[in-house]
């Protein structure tokens, strides 16, 4: 457990499921304190309906996320050296942070979280892998920064 950094950019391969549940959850967890952004490897797909109804179960908000890649991060002028960590959900997106971070001192850590995207044949099998790769999040959260500071 550690002290929470002052900005924080969470990746993955599309900013459409674990990234986006990662910054949702991280902010309704602990607060505005920290400046939380997510982008993905590519932004070829818009945020996924199940990651979005997995996350109002747990009260927090994603309908509005809008997919974003690291080069549009880049031409909309959020630069990767502002960020004090990066933490890459996916092996896609580790590689391209390290390969982005190279010239920077900039921390990076890897949780290797779950793909729920084609798991299940129901709808709630598919909400129950959603619903897994959004409770990794969640327990990967807590060991990395303590229980909630904000109330859920």
């Amino acid at each position: 457990m550690s002290e929470l950094p002052q900005s924080i950019l969470f990746c993955c391969d599309h900013n459409a499921v674990r990234s986006p549940m990662a910054e949702g959850i991280m902010k309704k967890f602990y607060g505005t304190g920290t400046y939380v952004q997510s982008v993905g490897v590519k932004n070829d797909l818009e945020i996924d309906g199940f990651c979005i109804a997995v996350c109002q179960e747990v009260d927090v908000e994603l309908s509005r996320h809008r997919s974003r890649s690291f080069d549009e991060m880049e031409q909309w002028g959020d630069d990767l050296s502002s960020f004090d960590l990066v933490v890459a959900l996916s092996p896609a997106s580790q590689r391209r942070a390290l390969d982005l971070t190279r010239f920077f001192h900039l921390d990076v850590e890897y949780w290797p979280i779950m793909d729920p995207t084609g798991l299940g044949e129901s709808r709630e099998a598919k909400l129950d892998s959603y619903r897994q790769t959004r409770d990794q999040i969640i327990q990967q959260l807590i060991a990395r920064w303590g229980e909630p500071t904000e109330s859920l």
